[in-house]
């Protein structure tokens, strides 16, 4: 599978603290990476660095098959798009005005704002004044901005932090529809149901330095402690081996038609994150 992104040994420091510390890692064409850990962790300096508004203290950035340094220029922006606490949002003008002005910078048909709108669950609201909107709401407004052009790449520093459930569920739906005609997805995020759900492949971010990388479910997996959680019918749980003499004992269970659920006991990302680095994800 071809990369779109290849990143070694970034590293970024202020004023003589290191924010970055020999991050490397690759993002294929067409997954959704997450880049997760908690607030503070590097994951918004890191899209800074990768769309070009900051500048590596060192570390070599390939986006596109081509070093990141070359990528310049109106071409390139338009391959891809990005969400981050900037709006950028012109408050005085209605949400329709504001997407109006990215349909002309990228020369894309007035037409697409409404199929963008819809996406984010905003459909009918376009005349309202972003002023007058909720904070909610400004978010799912820059996420469409970001979905108006349909990039090859798309970065967002968590984009669904302000969203209720109902809407999240609708931006989920948006996100997996571009990976399904063919766009990345790099999403960072302190939200680890969020990653499980989402992502193909997770990053754990802890202290500017790259933790763990994997898939959600090969992490889990590793992770485990190989063993089943049984609940009865009488309202008792058992634990037993996930193996053979495990299974000749659910068998006796199950044949006495005593099982009400049977559960693996894998963790969840967020009790591996704090298991690896000892941090919680706040």
């Amino acid at each position: 599978m071809t990369n779109i992104m290849e990143i070694t040994s970034l590293a970024k420091t202020f004023d003589g603290t290191a924010a970055l510390k020999d991050v490397s890692f690759s993002v294929r064409k067409g997954e959704i990476f997450g880049f997760l850990g908690p607030s503070g962790s590097g994951k918004t300096t890191t899209i800074k660095i990768l769309t070009g508004q900051l500048k590596p203290t060192s570390g070599d950035i390939y986006i596109f098959g081509t070093s990141a340094d070359k990528l310049q220029g109106e071409k390139y922006r338009k391959r891809f798009g990005i969400v981050t606490d900037n709006t950028a949002l012109y408050s005085r003008l209605s949400v329709r005005e504001n997407l109006k002005l990215y349909c002309d910078l990228y020369d894309i048909p007035v037409g697409r704002i409404d199929e963008v709108l819809a996406l984010v669950n905003l459909s009918g609201e376009g005349g309202k004044a972003v002023s007058k909107l909720s904070k909610g709401m400004v978010q799912r407004i820059t996420l469409a901005r970001a979905f108006l052009h349909e990039p090859e790449l798309l970065f967002l520093d968590e984009p669904t932090s302000a969203l209720d459930p109902v809407n999240t569920k609708h931006i989920y739906e948006a996100l997996n529809g571009f990976k399904e005609r063919g766009t990345t997805i790099f999403l960072t995020t302190h939200d680890m149901s969020e990653a499980e759900t989402l992502c193909d492949r997770v990053a754990f971010l802890n202290h500017g330095q790259i933790q763990l990388l994997d898939s959600p479910q090969k992490l889990r997996a590793r992770h485990s402690n190989g063993r089943l959680t049984v609940k009865l019918t009488d309202g008792t749980t058992v634990d037993i081996d996930n193996g053979k003499g495990g299974a000749q004992e659910l068998y006796q269970y199950m044949s006495s038609d005593r099982v009400q659920s049977v559960h693996s006991n894998e963790p969840t990302l967020g009790d591996i994150f704090v298991e690896v680095t000892g941090r919680s994800l706040v």
